[in-house]
């Protein structure tokens, strides 16, 4: 196997130097550094990155811990956080976890070295947080945050839940079914809030509104819709705590023969970029800036890293109306 000392010999220079070429190429002349690149080249060297890791102290590697692929949010963070991560030297390690499985997912995380933690998986009350306090490794949360209020990015959830609900009301729709997740979730427990802070100042009573705060499956969704089905009294309007609760409903009523928003009027949180497609329209609402939640939170941590020091962020951004095609005046 091809050894530094091999590309040293082969370019004419010390192994120091060809170190300094793959670690701080920006220290050694344009002439070095292309001697060594072709030695490099030539030889079919691959360097040990265990070795570098020992030497920098750093695994050049992050963990990211995502929600599930079935909802777009994840998947549009997901790209964002693996590419600004990729243009800035780092792999990422990416961990796709439903509730199921999380405590096996941190297990498999932590028994690895990183150089940093993102996720989007933590509990309002998740002793996962302080144990990645007591380490010493950067980590931030995005979209969830932990009862400390510390480390995160997020959208201003209570606002967003109450524009949305907001939004239905003054459409005049008085039947409105609010479908959400877990409230043990900062995202969903949020928005909820908000849904009840919007009926309390247009007095409204939540008794005469529908609510399900529940598992967000597609197979948990399609019984909501079933239900829902069965009731004499149908709702006009779905308020949905997510932009992919509020896709499987479009869905469900689109397949069941519904008109929407002529039959029924359906409002997201999020705004994924599969919501302004034109074959879809959602209305939803979402972050005023252009840049992503998870974007920003790669950002700070990789931040954090290259200044060796876990500075406390406290980021929420704030939201807005996208009013688009699911929804119309009753």
């Amino acid at each position: 196997m091809v050894s530094s000392k091999d590309v040293a010999k082969y370019a004419g220079v010390s192994q120091t130097t060809v170190s300094r070429v793959l670690n701080t190429p920006q220290l050694v002349t344009k002439n070095t550094y292309q001697k060594v690149m072709g030695a490099i080249e030539e030889l079919n060297y691959i360097p040990d990155g265990n070795a570098r890791s020992l030497v920098q102290k750093k695994t050049g590697i992050i963990a990211l811990i995502s929600g599930p692929l079935n909802n777009p949010f994840y998947v549009d963070t997901t790209t964002s956080i693996v590419n600004y991560a990729n243009q800035n030297g780092f792999k990422t390690n990416v961990h796709f976890v439903n509730n199921e499985n999380l405590q096996e997912t941190y297990n498999a995380v932590l028994e690895n070295k990183v150089d940093g933690i993102i996720l989007s998986s933590i509990l309002i009350k998740d002793p996962i947080f302080n144990k990645l306090e007591k380490l010493n490794i950067p980590f931030i949360t995005f979209n969830r945050k932990h009862e400390s209020n510390q480390y995160f990015v997020e959208m201003d959830n209570e606002q967003a839940g109450y524009l949305a609900i907001e939004h239905l009301i003054k459409n005049g729709h008085q039947a409105v079914c609010w479908i959400g997740g877990p409230l043990n979730i900062s995202t969903f427990k949020g928005r909820y809030e908000g849904f009840k802070k919007a009926l309390q100042k247009n007095a409204l009573a939540i008794e005469t509104f529908t609510v399900f705060n529940t598992d967000t499956s597609k197979e948990a969704l399609y019984e909501t819709f079933l239900e829902l089905e069965k009731r004499p009294e149908k709702p006009t309007a779905i308020c949905a705590a997510t932009d992919a609760i509020a896709l499987n409903m479009l869905n469900f009523y689109i397949t069941a023969g519904y008109k929407v928003p002529e039959d029924i009027s359906i409002i997201g949180i999020d705004n994924v970029e599969m919501s302004s497609h034109a074959s879809i329209n959602l209305t939803t609402v979402g972050t005023s800036s252009s840049v992503g939640l998870g974007q920003m939170a790669i950002e700070k941590l990789i931040e954090m890293i290259d200044q060796k020091n876990k500075t406390c962020v406290q980021i929420t951004k704030s939201v807005r109306l996208f009013e688009r095609n699911t929804t119309m005046k009753k």
